[in-house]
């Protein structure tokens, strides 16, 4: 029924008056529907309410390019509001440089050309002709149909990824091949299942200097992103590949560009030739960010050439892996239909894209305190602040990397579990709200509660288990016996001591290597330089677990 109610009023569109005074009556329409289904210069339309709810594609500002939707325009505009409304709306050439602002709530977006543009008014009557006439039973009944079935594109729930497409546009491949390059992302965007609830894509044309086309946020259907990419001009000059990965992995992979929590990031390079400047770093770069690498190499150097490439090996130190998985190789941009739906295979297989999961998101990290009398309110205070340096680095979400902390004297509180918060902020409120509990030492004791009540509830997880041991002086209990059950556990422990606590005690209940386990500072004071020392070894013993 939705689909009819689309051909009437696609229909009526056609057909509607020209004069914005006129007595014939608004057209409804849906929020999402854009100028370019207008085939007249100019029409009367009724926006329905509720679209300022909905996630709206509009380019432009005041002219919008007319892949936009019209309501979306009028709210742009300040034409209507929430509550929807009567527009008037009159088509115009197409323009070039759509610009984009922010206003009513609205994001436009920028638009480098297209074929057609439309501009937004008021709805004007000619005394109460239109504003006092009813609109038709008819017309109303399918204004509601769509508005309880309204189009919506999920996608492939089955394929949730962030993925950014880096185009070669560089002089190597030239304007006929870099359109090819086009229509093969146009093909595996459109095998992706690209939507609100599949994956996601955005663009980046890698040239002299990067630039990116268009973000993850702009497109959430596969219809727009081959509309868009079909609309990228080519820029040319060097293939600074390098150079565009760091800029991809940095800025484009953001919260505010639509990066989605606990979504895979995949970047797709295509290299037609091969790079003008070292992209090893830029790889590192992307492992860091948690950016799983692709590249697609197309007429590879040939042998005479291979003296003018910086590294031969340059794809497997770019690729987010090397195990041939990441690396995809096609002989030339002619006939590449047969690659599209493989391609598009691999950048769904979510358990093959190793480079999601880093240390900063994907660890468990304990804080196991120390309480007693001899700490004193001011430095237990310093501890707190050196717990919350460590915290920050971390990536903390409901699935990222997670935090917990237990205080501990003769007795033991557990102050936050793991699960207790999901965001970094409420996990470093909840360290500067413990309180200082006063009283012996039993640290052995200690650690046995921590592994007990911290990490079985959650050792069915996939981050690694991190405790990070703080106390001032030596344990009434024994602590070697209950280190040895944490490690056995699967627990990675740091020790970190201060003024009184034995350092034969600090290796005793560190993991091995203990040198590299244990730290130890005069003062506490001095617990500030040892938090970048623990973060890097978390890292590092993460990485290690990963091999």
């Amino acid at each position: 029924m939705h689909f009819i109610s689309a051909i009437l009023i696609y229909g009526i569109l056609q057909s509607t008056s020209a004069d914005p005074s006129s007595g014939e009556s608004p057209v409804p329409i849906t929020c999402t529907m854009r100028g370019t289904d207008l085939k007249r210069e100019s029409a009367q339309v009724l926006c329905p309410p509720g679209c300022t709810d909905q996630q709206l594609s509009v380019y432009g500002d005041g002219v919008y390019a007319a892949v936009s939707s019209v309501c979306g325009a009028a709210i742009h505009r300040g034409m209507i509001a929430s509550n929807g409304g009567q527009v008037f709306l009159r088509r115009l050439p197409g323009q070039q440089n759509y610009q984009a602002t922010y206003a009513n709530g609205v994001q436009s977006q920028p638009l480098s050309k297209w074929s057609s543009s439309f501009s937004v008014s008021k709805f004007k009557t000619r005394g109460m002709e239109v504003s006092g006439k009813p609109v038709s039973t008819k017309a109303s009944a399918a204004s509601r149909r769509q508005k309880k079935t309204p189009e919506k594109s999920t996608g492939n729930k089955d394929c949730k990824a962030e993925v950014a497409f880096l185009l070669d546009g560089s002089n190597n491949i030239g304007q006929r091949r870099f359109n090819l390059q086009k229509n093969f992302v146009a093909k595996v965007a459109l095998m992706l299942g690209i939507g609100t609830d599949g994956p996601h894509v955005g663009v980046v044309q890698a040239s002299e200097l990067p630039k990116t086309e268009f973000y993850l946020k702009n497109f959430t259907s596969a219809k727009d992103v081959v509309f868009a990419v079909k609309e990228i001009n080519f820029k040319g000059g060097n293939s600074n590949i390098g150079k565009a990965i760091k800029h991809t992995a940095q800025s484009f992979f953001t919260n505010a560009n639509g990066v989605r929590k606990g979504i895979p990031k995949v970047m797709v390079v295509f290299i037609d030739g091969w790079p003008s400047d070292n992209i090893e770093e830029a790889g590192i770069i992307a492992r860091e960010f948690g950016i799983n690498v692709f590249i697609v190499s197309v007429a590879p150097p040939a042998p005479e050439e291979l003296g003018m490439v910086q590294d031969v090996a340059f794809i497997d130190k770019a690729v987010c892996r090397n195990n041939s998985f990441f690396s995809f190789h096609m002989q030339n941009w002619f006939g590449t239909t047969k690659y599209a739906k493989p391609l598009a295979q691999k950048l769904c297989t979510h358990e093959q894209l190793f480079c999601s999961k880093t240390c900063y998101n994907s660890v468990n990290i304990a804080f196991l305190i120390d309480g007693s009398s001899s700490v004193g309110d001011q430095n237990f205070r310093l501890m707190l602040e050196f717990m919350s340096n460590i915290v920050r680095a971390f990536e903390v979400s409901d699935v990222g990397a997670k935090a917990a902390a237990v205080q501990f004297t003769y007795d033991q509180r557990l102050e936050f579990g793991l699960n207790d918060y999901t965001n970094k902020d409420d996990v470093l409120r909840a360290i500067y709200n413990i309180r200082y509990m006063s009283g012996g030492t039993a640290t052995g004791d200690a650690i046995n509660f921590a592994v007990r009540s911290v990490f079985q509830p959650t050792k069915e997880g996939h981050n690694k288990n991190f405790l990070v041991l703080i106390t001032d002086g030596q344990s009434y209990d024994d602590v070697r016996g209950p280190a040895i059950a944490a490690h056995r556990a699967g627990v990675t422990v740091y020790t970190v001591g201060v003024a009184w606590a034995p350092l034969e005690d600090l290796k005793d209940m560190a993991s091995e290597p203990k040198n590299s386990h244990t730290f130890f500072t005069r003062e506490f004071p001095g617990l500030e330089n040892i938090a970048p020392s623990i973060i890097r070894g978390i890292c590092r013993d993460y990485l290690d677990s990963q091999k």
